[in-house]
């Protein structure tokens, strides 16, 4: 029984679920300056910060396609924009050696405002109308500053959900020491 919750899926699901329920009941009515704050988006980029580009994909795929299934939106566009999203967190933040809270922070704000620009902009593309709109720019900023003020609950949720220690996360690959 160990085994199965220490997988990173189950991790991801049990993280999840709850921020899910959070997103769309708390955070749909509590809005700053009107905007909903996005904490699915705030935890996909922050498992590409604690576990590198490739799990910051997986993770924000996983947390994207579970906030599709409660959206009208097309399936799969939260999927997409959030595991790019988390995939471009991780590949940004692994060229640092050491992770201090404040880069952190910096990176998860402004993957965020690029995130939620992009969200409008893809969903146009794909015909989905009424998304962009004036107030994209109030959205973008408060996104960002919120969720960089996040990630000091998020990054380290992120680390758990995906079963990466600090430790391993700063060691070097083992094809350097061949």
């Amino acid at each position: 029984m160990i085994d199965f919750v220490n997988k990173p899926l189950v991790r991801l699901l049990l993280v999840g679920l709850p921020a899910l329920a959070l997103q769309t009941t708390f955070f749909a009515e509590v809005k700053i300056f009107g905007v909903v704050l996005q904490i699915m988006l705030a935890l996909s980029i922050a498992a590409g910060l604690a576990g590198g580009s490739e799990n910051g994909a997986f993770a924000g795929f996983v947390f994207g396609l579970m906030f599709d299934l409660v959206l009208t939106s097309p399936m799969g566009l939260s999927a997409l924009v959030y595991g790019a999203a988390g995939w471009g967190a991780g590949y940004l933040h692994s060229r640092a050696l050491e992770n201090p809270k404040w880069l952190n922070a910096l990176v998860l704000g402004l993957v965020s405002g690029l995130a939620t620009f992009v969200l409008p902009i893809v969903a146009n593309w794909i015909g989905v109308e009424g998304w962009l709109s004036s107030r994209l720019t109030k959205v973008i900023i408060v996104v960002a500053v919120t969720n960089a003020l996040f990630s000091f609950i998020a990054v380290p949720i992120a680390r758990w959900s995906l079963a990466v220690r600090r430790n391993q996360r700063l060691a070097p690959p083992a094809e350097v020491f061949l």
